[in-house]
């Protein structure tokens, strides 16, 4: 059974969900947190300012989540390909960033370059590419070569199975999600002055030559950093 946003947030919160129950009513009926806090202590049961506003925030993000999901559920559905893995799939991402990875392969885009080497018949090529990294690719490419179909030697064959991968590993939900924990976990974020801009830019000379840790990055210094990049 799928957990309420109320209850996936008192659960968060530590708290119970009927404490939640009562903020959200009131929430919703216009109240606002301070006031829920210095008033309506009973109806909350003491929820304090801190819980009622990372309650507040998570609502508004829970419920802007299930609006995403909903409609992206609709456009999967709409052009037939949601099947019930792929419906389990997107009920169970708890995140935006990970709800719009999953639904990215079947986000409505332009005609791609690897649209157009699938239609030449390039798929088998990427795949046993890709399957076998042994395979001499110049070899491989030479018999997917057809003029009629614009693949005019082994290298077009190879650029079009270049660009089906390509995407392919672009809209893999689960590599994007490694990729990006890994960023955030061992990214660093590096500034340099550009060739010139010293004196203009001398306010920002903290930042000429430096390099730090996401995950050690202050707001203050990446909003100080994004001033000095104008």
């Amino acid at each position: 059974m799928t957990m309420s946003i109320e209850g996936r947030i008192a659960e968060e919160l530590g708290v119970r969900e009927r404490q939640v129950k009562a903020a959200v009513e009131l929430l919703d009926g216009g109240s606002t947190v301070p006031f829920i806090a210095r008033y309506r202590k009973e109806a909350t049961e003491m929820l304090d300012d801190a819980q009622l506003r990372t309650l507040e925030e998570r609502l508004r993000y829970l419920r802007e989540l299930a609006d995403r999901r909903a409609a992206i559920l609709e456009s999967v559905r709409e052009q037939g390909k949601l099947d019930a893995e792929l419906e389990a799939r997107i009920n169970a991402a708890d995140t935006k960033a990970r709800l719009e990875d999953i639904y990215l392969p079947f986000k409505p885009k332009r005609r791609t370059k690897a649209q157009i080497a699938r239609e030449a018949g390039l798929e088998p090529l990427a795949d046993g590419l890709l399957a076998d990294p042994t395979v001499e690719p110049a070899a491989a490419a030479a018999a997917f070569v057809d003029a009629d179909k614009g693949v005019a030697d082994p290298a077009a064959a190879l650029e079009g199975a270049r660009a089906i991968l390509t995407e392919r590993f672009a809209e893999d939900a689960d590599l994007i999600g490694e990729l990006r924990e890994r960023m955030w976990g061992r990214g660093r974020l590096v500034a340099r002055v550009r060739e010139g801009k010293e004196e203009a830019g001398a306010k920002f000379a903290d930042y000429f030559d430096f390099a730090e840790p996401f995950t050690a990055l202050p707001s203050h210094r990446v909003l100080a950093m994004l001033r000095g990049e104008k």
